[in-house]
């Protein structure tokens, strides 16, 4: 499973990883589509209310973000996780609890999308942190492949069981679903056995705020960290801003009934589990940087189908674009999260990452809020149009980077003033 001439030891606990993310993620991708098919079915909520759900899960990452990060950089990453598993998985709970005692609320389920998300915060910051532990800095872009592969895999299987869980028992019913992967994610963490090394005293003393601010700077200085993230910010607010809305207008606009919406929304987890099998061919062909910016010229406009979907064969138009946009999407998730944690210093690894994430996540709920206001206000369609073309043109982000004339992505990160002459590049 794990790439020859790894210690036995390795192997086991990236087996361990391997497998809590695979349940977990099958577990999140039931409740991308549980969550908001709970609001419209039970709860008869607009695009504006699912966008707002949409919303909450992510607003954390612009609230506690960057403090996370440096926190996460101070701590032991595996308790972290384990923790936040437990917290996502009684909060999953109370909703289909609560929808039994028929005292089920809009409100509710905002909390309750507001709590897992921060949960999702610190265990995100702390996994990718983590990965480099478990694996070798060599098997890096390979065991980021198999994980989001995995992922990938599990995104096309969750929205289909999603649907039928739907279909036949109730939308909240899938949320039960899920809270088990995460009980099942935290026992396969809890059998990992990597040792994580001790941070420095004087480091552990630094005061957090200074922390943070270092995090800012490295991301915001740094000549190929600043392009990732910025694109990263602006492809997430338009994805978001038309999956608020995918749900309802496939429902409502298209005629879909549930198992049917479930089943067409596998298309672009289809795309990210193609992604994922070719990233590593991508990178050996055309280089990591070369590779990526080739595949997001060419996949991201076909997300302009997307808003053209109509009943019969003209689910194939979605079915199509999500899947190309999926596989773009995907490269350029294992591409970028492997430069990542090879790239940055391993003792700024988490304020890095908290950092990248925190400003690719905080245009999430702008993202959400808008798709959803705007589905209110000029149509589900027209909505769909506005922010698909946004992604088609998302990659003009990263031709303008310093990636347009470089084949392959560095390995570890050099001072601002080799590229510029014994000068600072301006921020």
């Amino acid at each position: 499973m794990t790439a020859p001439g790894q210690l036995p030891s390795s192997r086991r606990d990236f087996r361990w990883l391997w497998t809590g993310e695979t349940v977990s993620g099958l577990g999140n991708s039931i409740t991308v589509v549980a969550l908001p098919l709970s609001a419209v079915v039970v709860l008869d909520a607009g695009s504006t209310a699912v966008g707002l759900i949409a919303a909450a899960v992510w607003l954390p990452w612009l609230l506690v973000g960057l403090p996370v990060g440096a926190w996460t950089d101070r701590m032991r990453k595996r308790p972290l996780m384990i923790a936040c598993d437990l917290v996502s998985a009684a909060t999953l709970v109370s909703i289909p609890l609560a929808a039994s005692l028929d005292a089920l609320t809009f409100p509710h389920m905002v909390a309750a999308a507001l709590i897992c998300g921060t949960a999702a915060v610190c265990f995100n910051t702390a996994y990718h942190s983590y990965i480099p532990i478990v694996l070798g800095g060599r098997d890096l872009l390979e065991g980021n492949a198999k994980l989001q592969g995995s992922e990938a895999a599990t995104q096309v299987a969750g929205p289909g069981a999603a649907g039928l869980l739907a279909q036949a028992f109730g939308a909240v019913t899938a949320l039960v679903a899920d809270a088990v992967t995460f009980l099942v994610s935290a026992v396969c963490l809890k059998r990992i056995r990597a040792v994580e090394p001790d941070r420095a005293p004087d480091e552990e003393r630094a005061p957090l705020r200074r922390q943070i601010i270092e995090g800012l700077r490295f991301v915001g200085r740094d000549r190929y960290l600043r392009p990732m993230v910025t694109w990263g910010a602006l492809i997430n607010m338009a994805l978001m801003g038309y999956q608020a809305v995918q749900v309802v207008f496939l429902v409502r606009t298209v005629g879909l009934n549930p198992a049917m919406v479930g089943l067409l929304l596998t298309s672009g987890s289809a795309g990210g589990i193609v992604g994922a099998l070719v990233a590593g061919r991508v990178g050996r062909r055309f280089g990591t940087a070369r590779g990526v910016l080739l595949l997001q010229v060419a996949t991201a406009p076909f997300a302009l189908l997307l808003p053209m979907t109509t009943a019969g064969p003209g689910l194939l138009l979605f079915a199509t674009g999500a899947f190309l946009v999926g596989i773009g999407v995907s490269v350029a998730n294992i591409v970028v999260g492997s430069f990542r944690q090879t790239y940055c210093p391993p003792p700024m690894l988490g304020r890095v990452v908290a950092t990248a994430m925190m400003i690719n996540h905080s245009t999430i709920p702008l993202g959400s809020l808008l798709g959803g206001v705007l589905g209110d206000a000029v149509g589900y369609r027209t909505t769909m149009g506005i922010m698909t073309g946004v992604v088609a043109l998302s990659w003009l982000v990263l031709v303008m980077s310093p990636m347009r004339r470089e084949h392959d992505l560095p390995q570890a990160h050099e001072p601002e003033e080799a590229h510029a002459g014994g000068q600072k590049q301006p921020r």
